[in-house]
């Protein structure tokens, strides 16, 4: 008999509705404390993997992510906050999820099963040698990910995956394998919880760090983001007048002209520079 996967061990606590409500809440931090150290040992396989993506944008390439659940659900998010924040287009990462956008708020059945579909929902986006794949799966037992990360492998495409257990049979399939123990939930099985949290982590940083090494942030600023609401739009003109040393005013007015805080920035340096 096969041993069960970490992700699926029993939980550390029991009679948790017994406890109170401090005590779920204490113990569940408790938890969650040790998620960003699993995360610390596996910065090396991060680090090979982000080199390839950056490799590959650099030339033209995207990133896809393919998921099931709540992996699903994080991938799609991380993709879909990439154009707000860095100012990039909307098929520079993407995000799919077993089962369609419809599996974004409610559990499609018998999608994450189907060994087939996840590299059919790739070939839409035309996905080439030229990408790279993410398979997320907190598992790593999942076939809709699997499945996808198999297909493209065979077809040349640079492949990882973000994991819950270790030497799992996604691990198995890919080119950069991030395995990410964080050890029994304390809910048993629900790997929404340190599970979730630690390829959140992950996939902030992955996403992060390519966005900083392609440019799209400069100092520690977001100067690509996109002007959406009058918050980020107060946050540009801030930006404008740290970097410039100009009043609030030839600040608005920069930005209202350029509507893009870098643009605003790059061309009043440039015609200072000119006079």
């Amino acid at each position: 008999m096969k041993n069960k996967l970490t992700t699926e061990q029993a939980s550390g606590y029991n009679d948790l509705e017994k406890m109170s409500t401090v005590d779920l809440l204490s113990n569940m931090n408790k938890e969650d404390k040790t998620v960003a150290y699993t995360v610390e040992k596996v910065l090396p396989s991060i680090e090979k993997l982000v080199e390839d993506i950056y490799s590959k944008m650099k030339s033209g390439g995207r990133l896809f992510y393919i998921g099931a659940g709540t992996s699903g659900r994080l991938g799609v998010l991380d993709a879909s906050e990439c154009p707000p924040t860095y100012g990039v287009p909307d098929n520079l990462v993407i995000g799919l999820i077993a089962g369609g956008d419809m599996a974004l708020r409610k559990a499609v059945e018998n999608a994450e099963d189907d060994t087939e579909m996840a590299w059919k929902d790739l070939q839409e986006y035309n996905i080439t040698k030229n990408d790279v794949l993410i398979g997320i799966a907190a598992s790593g037992t999942t076939p809709y990910v699997i499945g996808g990360v198999t297909a493209a492998k065979k077809h040349g495409i640079i492949t990882g995956c973000i994991t819950c257990n270790k030497n799992s049979p996604l691990s198995l399939e890919v080119d950069h394998p991030i395995e990410l123990v964080v050890g029994p939930e304390f809910v048993t099985g629900s790997t929404r919880m340190k599970a979730g949290t630690a390829q959140k982590l992950v996939l902030n940083m992955i996403s992060t760090t390519v966005m900083i090494k392609l440019g799209r942030v400069r100092g520690n600023k977001m100067v690509n983001m996109q002007l959406s609401n009058k918050k980020l739009v107060k946050r540009g003109v801030d930006m404008i007048m740290n970097e410039l040393k100009v009043d609030e005013e030839k600040a608005n007015q920069l930005l209202s002209k350029h509507q893009s805080i870098r643009e605003a920035i790059d061309t009043f340096n440039l015609n200072n520079k000119n006079e």
